[in-house]
């Protein structure tokens, strides 16, 4: 009997010792990144904010006048788990970098890289990821309401970035926010920013940061599962996470080879006017439609009827070009390059004030449906890149219900089948075609539009 005991009493003592060891261990992991004292550790870049400590917190001041005030860690850091409390003052906006870079030789040292964002706003976009000096919105919460329900406005947050390999993922106040893949910057600095302001009665207002802890090491140990209500974004270059793998996604494209596409009006891909360059499929520059050199349109070998589409394009000064769906699935006719249409249009092209009420501008359904940002009622103004930048364009469709979307932002919506559709296409160019739009399944069109010059990448589909 004694010998039993003193077996579970060794046995407890191992456990526990065990456990000591395992918290001790799990407790040095993690190292404050302010002292509370002073801010020997950290330099301030770009604009002129001030920064002070109160109440062992590090607080930012916002001034008018000044761009963007950042105050970056000297160490850089790669993979890691960051955790933080902040206060920001309602009105105010304002981030973390991570990952974040300042060099002469990139717009004279402005920071840019990642930003976990701090919004009071109505938009409520806290916790999503911006491209700070670069790429613009990355991961709004357009895509993850329940994501930018969890900021508190007007008191402490605790927020979390998680930066492993390609991966980042953060979290306010427990609920993940964004869930990311992207592999452009794999190391840079930390930094806490105050914000440009205009308006004069927003000065003088803080953003406070306090608890700054973070962790390097060990980090399977610490990092956070997926939360199903944050939907992952991957700008990975042709190719696929394991997550889009198990939800049925698949590349149209595999970025090499012409493999599953053809010329539209022919059984074989163009052999001029289109080159694969770098991962991008290119059409090149062309004076006009009779030109000899111009590609002309490419379509999918395969017909689909309920998907979800992601293409990312570049278009150039005056560039004209289009991603269409349902082509060759009319009732009648001739429909290999007749199709609803994601509009892809500079400004500057002269087609762009042409059409009803701008229906013809980037992401509208051509001729029929103008793109509005119906993801922030607030701005009227879409948030589409400009000439030579990636943009990324979404098409879903279940049934008759259908979505436009530009970088993650809503911009058109409609169904197919409905009463107003059907007027619609009466009045637009389409009115010729029987059957236009309510084809069962069809093929996905590349269009090649004078002048050329467009570029695409990363296209790829899952289906219902």
């Amino acid at each position: 009997m004694k010998t039993k005991f003193n077996f579970f009493r060794q046995l407890a003592v191992f456990t526990v010792s065990l456990f000591l060891c395992s918290t001790v261990t799990a407790q040095s992991d993690w190292k404050p990144l302010f002292n509370g004292k002073d801010l020997s550790n950290w330099e301030i870049k770009n604009g002129t904010a001030k920064y002070h400590i109160a109440d062992n917190a590090i607080v930012g001041t916002s001034r008018v006048g000044t761009p963007n005030t950042f105050l970056c860690t000297k160490k850089m850091y790669s993979d890691f788990i960051l955790e933080l409390e902040v206060l920001v003052a309602p009105g105010l906006n304002s981030g973390i970098q991570f990952r974040s870079n300042s060099m002469k030789e990139y717009k004279n040292g402005r920071v840019h890289g990642y930003q976990s964002e701090l919004d009071t706003s109505k938009r409520a976009w806290t916790g999503g990821i911006y491209d700070e000096g670069r790429r613009g919105w990355l991961y709004p919460l357009t895509i993850n309401l329940e994501g930018g329900a969890a900021f508190n406005n007007g008191s402490w947050n605790k927020v979390r970035i998680e930066a492993i390999g390609n991966t980042i993922k953060t979290f306010i106040n427990g609920v993940q926010c964004a869930n990311l893949v992207d592999d452009m910057t794999a190391e840079g600095f930390i930094a806490l920013q105050v914000h440009s302001i205009r308006d004069p009665s927003e000065e003088g207002k803080t953003i406070q940061w306090k608890n700054i802890n973070i962790v390097t090491e060990n980090l399977d140990q610490y990092k956070s599962s997926n939360q199903s209500n944050a939907r992952q974004v991957s700008y990975l270059t042709n190719s696929l996470t394991e997550d889009e793998k198990r939800k049925g996604w698949r590349l149209l494209w595999d970025g090499t080879s012409t493999q599953g596409w053809k010329g539209a009006q022919s059984d074989q891909f163009p052999s001029d006017g289109i080159e694969i360059v770098d991962g991008t499929l290119h059409f090149l520059k062309h004076e006009s439609s009779n030109d000899f050199k111009k590609a002309g349109d490419i379509v999918t070998l395969e017909k689909f009827d309920n998907f979800e589409l992601e293409v990312d394009f570049m278009f150039n000064e005056g560039g004209n070009s289009g991603i269409k769906y349902f082509v060759d699935a009319l009732t009648e006719g001739d429909g290999r390059t007749i199709g609803m249409e994601f509009q892809i249009l500079d400004k500057n092209h002269p087609d762009h004030s042409k059409g009803v009420e701008g229906n013809r501008t980037i992401g509208s359904l051509y001729d029929l449906i103008t793109a509005e940002n119906l993801s922030e009622k607030d701005r009227g103004n879409l948030r589409s890149n400009g000439p030579g930048s990636w943009n990324k364009a979404r098409i879903v469709v279940n049934g008759g219900h259908v979505q436009h979307w530009i970088n993650n932002i809503k911009v058109v919506e409609y169904d197919r089948f409905s009463q107003s559709m059907k007027n619609l296409i009466k009045k637009s160019k389409y009115a010729k075609h029987q059957g236009f739009g309510v084809g069962a399944k069809g093929r996905i069109l590349l269009q090649d539009h004078s002048p050329g010059d467009v570029k695409f990448k990363n296209i790829k589909i899952r289906e219902f």
